[in-house]
């Protein structure tokens, strides 16, 4: 749609042709706070999938035609990815890769070929066949889904040669609706444009949410029934995860301004109690954008890449020169390194996976280090000599631990391979439950709490029907929370948290309070975080997070902690 008076009158249609009520506010989840209102423009829906008919005359010359489509949607990707910086930057360079890589391009070929389908077909068919392999891998991976339909669409839509669904160009201050928004459309946004952002799908781990709170810009996601509410203007409160029709014919209210965030780059409350502020890092790139951003070290380095790609396992020479490209912007800082988080759910050829049932629930993380100790054994060798090589202070965790027995285990084969320190992550409730006799064992712990939450409530976190069970403020999270942060102070030992929950300013003071010790997030939230601790005591934290536990729902305890 090229207007936004079409797009508004756009946002009441469906495929039923059913319609809310205007005077009906929905609810989400307030992933990015602030407040605005005004004209709504919609986000045209990503394309249906192509025809597989005709055949092709001449499979191989249209076999041919794929790798310069990707070639050139690749470009255009990097080429908006000059003007942009930081998480945006990331991701644009990341999704021009996934364009670019020759694995997607050589399966549609082959498609093509030998099965005489037209070459928008073939690209569609090839890449759900990666959507799904990641999708049933889960957790992080299955972020990644998101992206891969993305370039899909683009590569499409290149084939056909039609404009790809996306963002359209916008003209005046704008609320943006749609289903959901890629990662590289999101980046592309113009925080001078955008007034807010809601989407009917969606979670808080999304890339949509991360980048919204890294323009400053107000974001609702996950609100059932968005894309049928009859309303040419919206009012949104990403604070409180509302929606509601406003008057088209009312001024215009702007997001809230961040402004810039002073911090002194030191993580401590008001009083000087401290509070590291870490990075979340899965690549050099990641690393390089937590040290510019001020993070005081890193509190998840994510060794995922250096296997993912693969088709046998990386020589300890090979992850050796990955990991200390990771860890030399930190040289003499500490840096937080998870073991493979692999297992039968992961596509990775070399570990012979099986076929589960529920992988979600089977041989991932740790569990796969029991039957395979080799592997974790030799990671451990090439991230001991990172550590030797970058100078930083290494400490390694493991992933998906469940009792203290498995974390001692760990913790021996660390302290075997030459590393000090060794902990775990949390993000089963019976590690929560028990995480003073898993600080017996280990030198610290690090709170998943994006996995931790969708154990704990059963819900998917890659699934928009069940993101408010996700929400970082479920009171029932914060209550595992407070047992971890017990245990920490009963024990003496650090225990930070490492997921998205740690990027909100304002959920960081009730973590602080809950006696978490370190907060680990991406670089756009490191100095708003900082800047957000060093602005209370510890005494206000305390209280906060006393207000916040003693809610009945997210709102509530979001409601309780700004008082």
């Amino acid at each position: 749609m090229s207007s936004e008076s079409d797009a508004a009158s756009a946002v009441g249609s469906t495929s039923a042709g059913s319609s809310v009520s205007a005077g009906q506010p929905l609810t989400g989840v307030a992933v990015s706070p602030g407040r605005a209102s005004g004209p709504v423009v919609r986000v045209a829906e990503a394309l249906g999938e192509p025809a597989a008919t005709p055949a092709p005359a001449d499979p191989a010359a249209e076999a041919a035609r794929i790798a310069p489509a990707a070639q050139a949607v690749a470009a255009r990707l990097e080429k908006q990815a000059e003007s942009a910086s930081g998480e945006a930057e990331t991701i644009l360079i990341t999704t021009a890769a996934m364009a670019a890589d020759p694995a997607l391009a050589t399966q549609a070929e082959q498609l093509v070929k030998t099965q005489n389908l037209p070459a928008s077909r073939a690209v569609y068919q090839a890449a759900e066949k990666f959507a799904e392999a990641l999708a049933a891998a889960g957790g992080y991976m299955a972020e990644r889904v998101r992206d891969i339909r993305d370039v899909r669409d683009r590569l499409v839509a290149e084939l056909l040669g039609i404009d790809p669904p996306g963002v359209p160009e916008l003209t005046s201050p704008s609320v943006l609706v749609a289903r959901d928004l890629a990662p590289a459309d999101t980046a592309g946004l113009d925080p001078a444009k955008v007034l807010a952002l809601v989407t009917e799908e969606g979670g808080p781990t999304s890339h949509t949410a991360i980048l919204a709170r890294a323009l400053g810009i107000p974001a609702v996601v996950a609100v059932r029934g968005l894309l049928a509410l009859d309303a040419a203007a919206l009012a949104v409160d990403g604070d409180a995860g509302t929606v509601a029709p406003a008057d088209p014919a009312a001024p215009i209210v702007t997001a809230t301004a961040l402004g810039p965030v002073e911090w002194n780059g030191t993580g401590a409350t008001a009083d000087g109690h401290r509070v590291k502020v870490y990075g979340n890092v899965g690549s050099a790139a990641d690393a390089q954008a937590a040290a510019d951003a001020g993070a005081e070290g890193v509190g998840l380095f994510r060794t995922e890449f250096c296997y993912l790609d693969a088709p046998s396992e990386p020589s300890v020479e090979e992850q050796r020169k990955a990991y200390t490209a990771v860890l030399a912007p930190f040289r003499g800082k500490p840096v937080i390194v998870r073991t493979l988080d692999a297992g039968a759910d992961k596509p990775l050829a070399f570990l012979s996976p099986e076929a589960e049932p529920n992988p979600a629930l089977g041989v991932r993380g740790l569990r796969i280090a029991f039957d395979r100790p080799d592997v974790l054994d030799r990671q451990l060798e090439a991230i001991a000599s990172a550590a030797r090589d970058s100078g930083a202070e290494v400490s390694v965790m493991a992933p998906m631990v469940a009792t203290a027995e498995e974390a001692s285990w760990f913790a021996d084969r660390v302290r075997a391979a030459g590393i000090a320190r060794a902990g775990v992550m949390i993000e089963i409730p019976a590690a929560a439950l028990t995480a003073r006799e898993i600080l017996d064992a280990v030198d610290f712990v690090s709170v998943g709490t994006n996995d931790l939450a969708q154990y704990t409530f059963a819900a998917d976190r890659q699934l928009g029907a069940v993101a408010k069970l996700n929400d970082p403020w479920q009171p029932g999270l914060l209550r595992l929370l407070r047992f971890i942060g017990d245990a920490a102070k009963a024990t003496g030992k650090p225990a930070g948290v490492c997921g998205e929950a740690a990027a909100d300013p304002r959920l960081a003071l009730v973590l602080a309070g809950l006696g978490l010790t370190s907060l680990s997030m991406n670089a756009p939230a490191v100095r708003a975080v900082g800047a957000s601790l060093a602005s209370v005591t510890l005494a206000e934290c305390e209280t906060i997070a006393a207000a916040a536990l003693a809610a009945t729902d997210p709102a509530a305890a979001r409601a309780a902690a700004a008082r």
